[in-house]
């Protein structure tokens, strides 16, 4: 009772560090890239031997400027929060840290070392080094700035992505440590690319929706009319390429998944019997009283789609896709993320096979320290035969390996259904902008759409924070997936100090939330003539 109470501390910690995270960080992500758009063209405007800048030039200078204030304030605080995240892994997961940290720890520091000093070394050039540094330098600055935010994010990423999919390693008994083997399988694990592509997409989305809906409100203000108009319209073409990007990857995400991850999966689609040609539950209301060792129907209601789970999940609309009950169970026949056909070890025969391996570990530390060469072999050959297997060995229940179904089911419907909404919210965008240049009527008059989208923001994030949800409890109990479950990963340290230390942290993170939005809503009440006066 104590440990549960320990891990679900810790992971309510971490997971209330990670989502005040992303609230700024995408933000930057998308950002940086339409800053540095609009400081080219006021380069390309401007002349560069030293005559006065013609208006053009002027309107890109300021555009660029003002949003690139926007981009300061949320990278300060996403810096701020993206440190705590690095230390909670060695306060309160230190025997994750352990088991991993010659992997985990590889692309976090050059994270650090290579990403974060590029984007903060650049980003002060770019914040204040107007008319400090020639127009040349600074654009590049921007650029370097917009870059390396990405970068940044690129090695986060494959972090989290080989803990969904642990490849290019091999666990060294000796030490009780897993190694890195194979930096670039880690690095190009079809997981790796899929979650990289879907979640920079998304925060370039983001990004183009908080401009348009900053935008629309000096419309609705009467203030900044061709400002904001241009505004829109970069950030409108910017998101509408991301959206339709993101759509695309979240496909390939999808199908990664259902061979990485099939129980993940099985959550997302309230899947409790698969079967062959599955159907995708399009609108659906699960049975809160359903149970898992019921015989009731999830589903209160459920409109479905014939074969289309099948479809994406195994590119084949008669496939079989496994539901909750079939994976516990196993026995059905697969083909892993490399094309390989293999059978479905049931949960029971996971958890002996688990055993198996930590206790072939036990008996390896004890035959090693005795000098048995022989006896230490053979035991490490069992070791490594049943390792894939490992983490199961600490689990007792088959509940205890599914996630949270109604959290998961409902979190991807909504992240779909409003990412489907941001690719006509864009299109209409577009389309009454040119329809405007056109005589018809003006943009500005447009009222309700203005509306729609300043109430649009905080769906964007909305959108953003349930795609993380789907990505992290669908893959309870697990931090290493099959390898190291949650129980097994936190320090010993007791669950008050970390309950002390979460409400330090939610006080000081609404804090730091609630002060950013006071410094950004200032700024977008001065408008861009303040910032063009930095």
């Amino acid at each position: 009772m104590i440990l549960a109470s320990l891990v679900d501390a810790s992971r309510m910690q971490f997971a209330l560090t990670a989502m005040f995270h992303w609230i700024f960080v995408p933000l930057t992500l998308g950002l940086g890239f339409i800053v540095a758009f609009m400081e080219t063209k006021y380069y390309c405007f401007a002349k560069h031997d030293g005559a006065e800048l013609s208006a053009e030039a002027l309107f890109w200078r300021r555009m660029a400027r003002f949003w690139s204030t926007i981009f300061a304030i949320n990278f300060a605080i996403g810096v701020a929060t993206g440190i705590i995240l690095e230390f909670e892994f060695g306060t309160n997961w230190s025997n994750y840290s352990w088991f991993v940290g010659d992997i985990f720890g590889a692309p976090l520091a050059i994270e650090g070392i290579f990403a974060f000093f590029m984007e903060s070394t650049f980003f002060a050039l770019m914040y204040f080094g107007w008319d400090k540094v020639s127009k040349k330098f600074h654009l590049a600055a921007t650029w370097l700035t917009a870059i390396g935010a990405n970068v940044s994010a690129i090695w986060i990423l494959t972090a989290n992505a080989w803990m969904q999919h642990p490849v290019g390693m091999r666990f060294n008994p000796e030490t009780a440590r897993s190694e890195m083997v194979d930096f670039w399988q880690i690095v190009f694990s079809p997981v790796a690319m899929s979650k990289l592509s879907h979640t920079v997409t998304s925060a370039f989305m983001l990004a183009s929706v908080v401009v348009i809906g900053i935008s629309c409100w000096y419309l609705l203000k009467k203030r900044e009319g061709d400002f904001a108009k241009k505004s829109i319209k970069v950030a409108a073409v910017f998101g509408l390429i991301s959206s339709i990007l993101l759509a695309s990857s979240g496909d390939k995400s999808a199908y990664t998944i259902a061979k990485t991850q099939p129980m993940k999966l099985a959550a997302m689609e309230g899947l409790y019997r698969g079967g062959n040609g599955a159907p995708l539950s399009a609108i659906g209301l699960l049975d809160c009283s359903k149970k898992f060792d019921d015989t009731k129907d999830p589903f209160l209601f459920n409109i479905k789609i014939p074969k289309m789970l099948s479809l994406m999940a195994n590119r084949e609309s008669d496939s079989f896709v496994p539901g909750i009950y079939d994976i516990i169970e196993g026995g059905y026949k697969y083909k892993d993320i490399n094309g390989n056909e293999k059978t479905a070890l049931s949960f029971e025969e996971r958890v002996i096979n688990g055993r198996v391996a930590i206790k072939a570990l036990e008996l390896y530390k004890v035959s090693k320290g005795m000098g048995d060469t022989a006896k230490t072999a053979a035991v490490g050959k069992v070791l490594q035969d049943n390792f894939e297997n490992f983490g199961y060995g600490y689990l007792n229940k088959p509940e205890q390996i599914v996630p949270h179904v109604g959290l998961c089911y409902y979190s991807f419907r909504i992240m779909v259904t409003l990412g489907g909404y941001f690719i006509l919210f864009f299109i209409i965008f577009l389309l009454l902008l040119r329809a405007d240049k056109r005589g018809g009527k003006p943009f500005e008059q447009r009222r309700v759409w203005l509306w729609i989208a300043i109430i649009s923001v905080p769906l964007v994030y909305i959108c953003s924070q349930c795609g993380w949800i789907v990505a992290e409890v669908g893959r309870q109990p697990w931090t290493i997936q099959n390898l190291l479950p949650v129980q097994a990963s936190v320090s010993g340290v007791s669950s008050s100090n970390v309950y002390t230390t979460l409400i330090i942290f939610f006080v000081l993170f609404t804090s730091l939330l609630i002060a950013e939005l006071m410094i950004m809503f200032s700024q977008i009440r001065k408008g861009p003539e303040q910032s063009n006066k930095l």
